[in-house]
């Protein structure tokens, strides 16, 4: 026999939905409205249904966890963690939620004064007519990042992660200010900029009018072929010039890269690839973009290496912004299990933030006060939101995390 059950729902507030709900089972915003529940009575089976239980103030929901996505399909649109199996625990899973937005919509302050520090100074160098200290700051390694920012736009444009488009817009805005004034110091040659300044222009363009859903579909398919192909080029290119004069000065890698890219997209345009192919190749541009911004930090502290008396031109805060902003985005992409985000998020905060912290701390260009600070600042931080997203799945260890992270 079925029963009719209305359950007024109380309204979750004017908070703009999700565009991926963790939760699952309830929307992103809950209506007012009562909704109408049929419950079967008596079902030898009560994990399949919702059932009223005599003499309990708690109402059973059906347990709905999907399996996380895995590590390898992170750019595919879908539902992550979903349902839970009581009332309170869906609620601190909505807590939760709310919570790692709001960290990851905070990110948006320290990105934001990300390169102000840097800018400041190089402004300062500029004017002082020292363009020799702007050397200190590597083009190509800011240029892989500068890509990686607009390819991962695309990312999450796809995605509808609206703070974290924001983020990516803030980091090409200020990453180009500063690509402004090496070009001004003659450290990045003139006619690489006046590309760099079409790339950009065009991409942030096209990524806010398909956020908008104003672009069009060809236009739109253009520009993922593009960024597949340009940001699959310039990684291995970009990767082995990093290293000259230790290895030969050579276009090889890039044009190699260039080649093998354009044979996948076409490929995959033409329908001649088999299912799993043509996804290899819509996650490429992901991908691609993730590796270039992690190879960013890789250049820099290489470019240390090799000029150690250069590290002053560094900023130690747009370091340790960056180890801010990078960290206050990883509880949520912890939370929603994007190996993706978290891999280029943690990557950034630990070898761009804190790696070229502890540069400046061996070369005297930090206080050991401040070294010790950050450092218990990161450890700390990375403890807590492990432990938090372990105690709202009720997992017995942060570890139970990590794993369904990197393996699903």
């Amino acid at each position: 026999m079925l029963m009719a059950v209305k359950f007024p729902l109380a309204s979750n507030g004017a908070r703009t939905p999700l565009p991926r709900n963790p939760l699952g089972f309830f929307p992103a915003s809950i209506p007012s409205k009562p909704i109408s529940l049929s419950l079967p009575l008596n079902n030898p089976n009560p994990h399949n249904c919702f059932c009223l239980k005599p003499y309990s103030s708690r109402l059973t929901l059906p347990h709905r966890r999907l399996p996380p996505i895995a590590a390898l399909e992170s750019d595919v649109p879908q539902s992550h963690h979903q349902g839970s199996e009581t009332l309170s625990d869906s609620k601190r899973l909505e807590e939760w939620s709310s919570l790692t937005a709001k960290f990851s919509g905070a990110a948006n302050v320290p990105f934001m004064l990300l390169q102000l520090p840097q800018i400041i100074l190089n402004t300062r160098n500029l004017l002082a007519g020292n363009t020799t200290a702007l050397l200190a700051v590597p083009w190509l390694g800011m240029l892989t990042g500068l890509l990686g920012n607009l390819s991962l736009l695309s990312y999450f444009a796809k995605k509808r992660e609206k703070e974290a488009m924001v983020i990516q817009t803030l980091g090409v805005v200020t990453t180009f200010i500063v690509f402004a004034q090496l070009a001004i110091a003659g450290a990045m040659p003139l006619p690489y900029f006046v590309a760099t300044s079409a790339v950009v222009s065009s991409g942030l363009l096209i990524n806010f009018m398909n956020y908008f859903n104003v672009l069009h579909v060809q236009i739109l398919k253009f520009w993922e072929d593009f960024i597949t192909v340009g940001g699959f080029s310039v990684l291995p290119q970009v990767m082995w010039s990093t290293f000259v004069p230790f290895v030969p000065n050579s276009i090889l890698p890039g044009i190699t890269a260039l080649v093998a890219a354009l044979l996948a997209v076409a490929l995959a345009r033409a329908g001649k690839l088999p299912e799993k192919g043509v996804k290899f190749v819509g996650a490429l541009s992901g991908w691609t973009a993730t590796l270039l911004f992690m190879w960013m930090p890789v250049s820099q502290m290489w470019t240390n290496y090799l000029n150690p008396e250069n590290i002053k031109g560094l900023s130690a805060l747009t370091m340790f912004l960056a180890l801010i902003g990078n960290g206050l985005v990883l509880p949520r992409a912890l939370f929603i299990r994007d190996f993706m985000w978290f891999l280029g998020s943690g990557w950034a905060m630990l070898f761009y933030g804190y790696g070229n912290i502890v540069c400046l701390y061996c070369c005297n260009g930090v206080s050991r006060e401040f070294f010790i600070a950050a450092t218990a600042c990161l450890f700390s931080w990375i403890g807590f939101f492990f432990w938090r997203d372990s105690v709202v799945y009720g997992f017995c260890s942060p570890l139970t995390s990590l794993k369904e992270l990197l393996f699903g």
